[in-house]
């Protein structure tokens, strides 16, 4: 099987480029990759239903979405993608194929559930399937030396289970590869002999400059907007209440298409204006532009910083 090299570690450009191989090659080919912090979220998922949106601005973790279904996932340096994509009729028994080659260098790998490679009853890779028109790519995480407490903090909600359960509850559930590869001293080390094992003789596929050029515009039109990675979302409801100087604050708010559809405050607070004006004022507006709302108008003392963190958590 033939692989094309892929050394880009920005989420979204990477995006585009699984959407490439899968949209306009015709040959099967493999591609073993990373990105940089960052979270990846499924196709039909709602992000501020599924990540600490304020974990990952804090951080400096990039949010990017993909074009297939599943859930949402944390990538880093310590973890190594890969993508598989060619003509549906060879692609059935590439669904196994990720799992029998750890088998063949020694790890116990098990394909368990709907999407999910398990090492002892852990997990260490999950893959998601996209079709279009005659070909199907499968594309997936290998986790060599991930970190945990990054993974677990930002993909989960505060206030969710997986929040109180933290960074324990995580490590019982996940593995690392690294810890079954001693063979093998470093990432780069596993990748080249991955990639040795899948491409069996066969040689790299070299993209043109046109169509890298062609990755490039659909990054740019597509995977890095705000429409396709936060907008592109289905409706979602929230509530959530902080204490301030003004008083308890809270607010009822369901989010369609990332956007404000419905937004309601309520508590004891001390304001100028009624926060119903404010509230009228955000509908219809990204989260985001309480940053730039008169706050202190209908909250006695609030900034629009101060605000906007009530709704990330």
């Amino acid at each position: 099987m033939k692989y094309v090299v892929n050394t880009c570690t920005e989420p979204q450009w990477n995006m585009a480029h699984d959407e490439f191989l899968l949209e306009e090659l015709t040959e099967t080919v493999f591609c073993l990759w990373q990105n940089r912090p960052s979270v990846i979220v499924g196709l039909n998922q709602n992000p501020y239903a599924e990540v600490d949106v304020k974990y990952l601005e804090a951080n400096n973790i990039t949010l990017a979405r993909r074009v297939t279904g599943g859930g949402a996932v944390y990538h880093d340096l310590g973890n190594l993608n890969y993508s598989i994509a060619g003509a549906i009729a060879e692609m059935e028994e590439k669904v196994s194929l990720m799992a029998r080659t750890l088998q063949r260098f020694g790890v116990p790998a098990t394909l368990s559930g709907r999407n999910d490679i398990l090492v002892d009853e852990r997990k260490c890779s999950g893959y998601a399937k996209r079709m279009s028109k005659n070909r199907m790519m499968i594309h997936g995480t290998l986790m060599w030396d991930v970190d945990l407490e990054a993974l677990t903090r930002a993909l989960a909600v505060p206030g969710s289970k997986l929040a109180a359960k933290g960074i324990a509850s995580v490590r019982s559930r996940v593995a690392n590869l690294k810890d079954y590869l001693p063979q093998f001293p470093s990432l780069a080390a596993f990748q080249q002999a991955l990639q040795e094992v899948l491409a069996d003789g066969s040689p790299e596929l070299q993209l043109t400059q046109a169509q890298r050029a062609e990755i490039d515009r659909l990054a740019g039109q597509k995977f890095r907007t705000w429409e396709w990675n936060w907008g592109h979302a289905p409706q979602a409801s929230f509530r959530s209440s902080k204490e301030f100087p003004c008083g308890t604050v809270q607010v009822d708010y369901t989010l369609k298409n990332g956007l404000f559809e419905s937004l309601l405050f309520g508590g004891d607070f001390l304001g100028d204006k009624p926060a119903a004006e404010l509230a009228g004022m955000l509908i219809g507006e990204r989260p985001q532009r309480v940053l730039t709302a008169p706050v202190s108008d209908y909250f006695d003392g609030l900034s629009p910083t101060e605000l906007y963190t009530l709704f990330l958590s």
